[in-house]
């Protein structure tokens, strides 16, 4: 009964949906932010929106699982989360709709003008989603929202890092005869991306740090972290970078939410003995089930899309 109840778990259990999401969704949100650059004709960028779906739908499945699970066993955690972070939320919530309108809707009109304007939703929405979890995560490890330096260097780490997830996802994804050339692009993209997020990442411990900017609660964890962040950037800044990207870039992007779930100053309080057991006897079989099938959509979706679908 008491093992139901621990916090620690309750936290362990929020820690492994956000970071499930962020390494999965930065694949499709950095590549929708790389469209521009990766896709420069019609039928490449009808190939981006048909690798980024259906991967989507599943990534977003882990970001409803770690909402579900800070409301309903960890209410002190979700209370100072939204207190701290209420208008950056209302941003990150407008750009995945509009990300998401964009995926939707594209293939709704056989129309170059509306296409044109999905694709415009599709990049300023996952450039938005990126920003936003970038400030999310400095408000939280700040405490506050604040226009800072400190704000705004975890800001870009953070949007590199999904960039940089993206660049990697596309390599794999976009390979084909016709668009080998996408591929290509994003594959040599992820070496820039991983020197832009590993200057961005340096330097925002540089600033945190001494300034106290970051009231972390684990500072030895946060450092240890962020070193495992700067060898596995380090590694992709090199010359075959591109052909560790797929593990480094996951590995990059995971950091930043194993920092604040293991070093931002958020209370938690156990749960009460009975509701622990209820959700966690609902919760058991689903994980497994979750991580299972995320690894089959994985699997699935490294190969390149090459037939419609509903999206594109």
């Amino acid at each position: 009964m008491e093992l139901f109840a621990s916090p620690l778990l309750s936290a362990s259990l929020l820690g492994l949906f956000v970071v499930g999401y962020l390494v999965l969704a930065g694949a499709d949100v950095g590549l929708g932010m790389l469209m521009p650059h990766v896709a420069r004709t019609p039928e490449q960028r009808h190939r981006v929106v048909s690798a980024i779906a259906p991967y989507f739908l599943a990534s977003e499945v882990w970001l409803v699982a770690a909402v579900g699970v800070m409301a309903g066993m960890l209410p002190d955690v979700e209370h100072r989360v939204v207190a701290t972070l209420c208008p950056v939320l209302v941003l990150l919530l407008a750009a995945w709709v509009m990300r998401d309108a964009g995926l939707w809707s594209r293939a709704r009109v056989d129309s170059p003008g509306w296409r044109s304007t999905c694709d415009v939703a599709i990049v300023a929405g996952s450039w938005l989603l990126a920003a936003s979890w970038g400030v999310a995560l400095a408000g939280l490890l700040a405490g506050e929202l604040a226009l800072s330096p400190f704000t705004v260097l975890c800001t870009v780490a953070v949007v590199s890092l999904f960039a940089l997830r993206g660049a990697a996802f596309g390599a794999e994804r976009l390979v084909g005869a016709a668009e080998a050339e996408s591929a290509d692009v994003a594959a040599r993209a992820t070496r820039g991306l991983a020197r832009v997020a590993l200057a961005a990442i340096l330097a925002t411990a540089a600033v945190a740090m001494p300034l106290g900017a970051a009231p972390m609660v684990r500072v030895e964890a946060a450092l240890v972290l962020t070193v495992v962040a700067v060898a596995a950037l380090g590694a992709t800044s090199g010359l075959t970078g591109p052909m560790l990207s797929r593990h480094t870039s996951a590995v990059a992007i995971a950091v930043p939410g194993l920092i604040v779930a293991l070093s931002a100053d958020l209370s938690v309080v156990p749960l009460p003995g009975m509701t622990g057991v209820f959700v966690w006897s609902m919760l058991l079989p689903a994980v497994p089930v979750m991580l299972l099938g995320q690894v089959w959509l994985y699997r699935m979706t490294r190969r390149p899309a090459t037939e419609p679908t509903f999206f594109a």
